[in-house]
């Protein structure tokens, strides 16, 4: 899918391997569901390591039950620091009696094959939820994983973090600060199990910027309230998200330590990031064909207009309309309808786009006429806008999503196989 740019950035190569100092890799060691056998073989661990001590920021799952590697995790990088990440797909490590146990393993495992302190390692693991992690294949992997770390290696890591994602998903930018060229890239996991707050994700960040560990927290606390705690899949949320940035300060720019113009930049630069991996989660939803974003105008406030973009991307009834290519605006207006916040329905407008046209479907709350035809050939696209005016007001805000398909229930029906 096409990248969606914003100012001041420039596209790059290399995911969370553009930025100057950070390796990664990643192997098939061989995990497998219970009674399962292993018979594709993809990556399923992979390890991210910068060449220098770097300053260190998070966000976590919502869900009241947390991954043993999440615990690990926000103890690790407590202090704002941290230099490496391993991470396994397959087996998410959670509800796990030795959980904890495992995941502080994994860090000491990595930790002694690169030669650095093991509260200096982030770890986190997607995948099937109640099953004990068997740490022998990770243990008797790590030397291979390790050996194998190269300023090139992001693509065996991107595929290592993938579960029931059909697409890989990563992304990098160019930015200024203050006349020094920074770069920032990133890799993402998720497919399913998505919903706010957060989408169900494992996103790795990297930068060679050089920023203070509490704006690097700032800055992602900010971004993920505007990127991926705006996409839905399916209603659910995951047990194991996490997002961390890794900021090594090897550009040369100036230190960013206050809310200044450089700040600004930063933000933007994540922003460019997050947005563009949030789309890719959205659009490769499980048995998706298509990525839906809803934008919405003309609201109060911002945050009313989040919660409008959100219901009507959520709907099961619209994404279902958006799979048989119906312009069933009904539906979208219902989904407005029931938002949770303040509006005058007699106000509302709504728009149908894609790359093949713009069509009104409702004005002032009431349906228009518009030919089906046409908006059948515009609902054929992969990509669909709704735009979606409620009035006069400045609140403006987005949402993804993606069409509901029977694809959908096949793959949750036999998830653990």
């Amino acid at each position: 899918m096409k990248l969606r740019e914003v100012d001041g950035m420039t596209f790059v190569e290399g995911g969370v391997c553009a930025a100057k100092g950070f390796r990664a890799n990643g192997i098939q060691c061989g995990l497998a569901h219970a009674g399962a056998s292993v018979t594709k073989k993809k990556n399923d661990l992979a390890l991210i390591v910068a060449d220098k001590e770097c300053t260190a920021a998070a966000v976590y799952t919502t869900n009241k039950v947390k991954g043993a590697p999440i615990l690990v995790t926000k103890e690790h990088i407590a202090d704002g620091k941290a230099r490496a990440v391993i991470v396994n797909s397959v087996n998410a490590n959670t509800c796990n009696a030795d959980g904890v146990e495992k995941a502080q393993k994994m860090c000491q495992l990595a930790a002694a094959q690169l030669g650095i302190s093991e509260n200096d390692v982030i770890v986190a693991s997607t995948g099937v939820i109640g099953q004990v992690l068997p740490i022998e294949p990770i243990a008797n992997g790590m030397k291979s994983l390790a050996e194998g770390l190269t300023y090139d290696g992001n693509p065996r890591a991107v595929e290592a973090i993938m579960t029931t994602d059909t697409a890989v998903k990563e992304v990098a930018v160019q930015f200024d600060l203050g006349g020094k060229t920074c770069t920032m890239g990133g890799m993402l996991k998720g497919s399913g199990m998505i919903h706010p707050n957060m989408a169900t994700t494992l996103t790795f960040i990297t930068t060679d910027a050089d920023i203070s560990a509490e704006l690097l927290q700032r800055a992602l606390s900010d971004t993920v309230k505007v990127t991926l705690n705006r996409v839905s899949v399916d209603g659910d949320t995951s047990t194991n998200d996490m997002v961390c940035v890794l900021a090594a300060g090897t550009a040369g720019n100036k230190p960013v330590t206050h809310e200044d113009a450089d700040f600004e930049k930063f933000e933007n630069a994540l922003y460019a990031v997050m947005m563009n991996l949030a789309r890719m989660m959205a659009r490769d939803g499980e048995g998706a064909t298509k990525l839906i974003e809803c934008a919405v105008t003309g609201a109060d406030t911002e945050k009313s207009a989040e919660i409008i973009a959100k219901s009507v991307i959520t709907s099961s009834l619209f994404k279902a309309a958006m799979f048989g290519e119906d312009a069933n605006w009904g539906r979208i207006l219902c989904a407005v309808g029931y938002a949770d916040t303040d509006f005058d329905i007699n106000k509302v407008g709504v728009h149908i786009c894609s790359a093949k046209g713009d069509i009104e479907v409702c004005r002032n709350g009431a349906g228009v006429d518009f030919s089906e035809e046409k908006a059948k050939e515009i609902l054929g696209e992969d990509e669909i806008l709704i735009k979606v005016s409620v009035g006069s007001g400045k609140g403006s805000a987005v949402a993804w999503g993606c069409d509901l398909t029977y694809d959908y229930v096949k793959i949750n029906g036999d998830y653990r196989s």
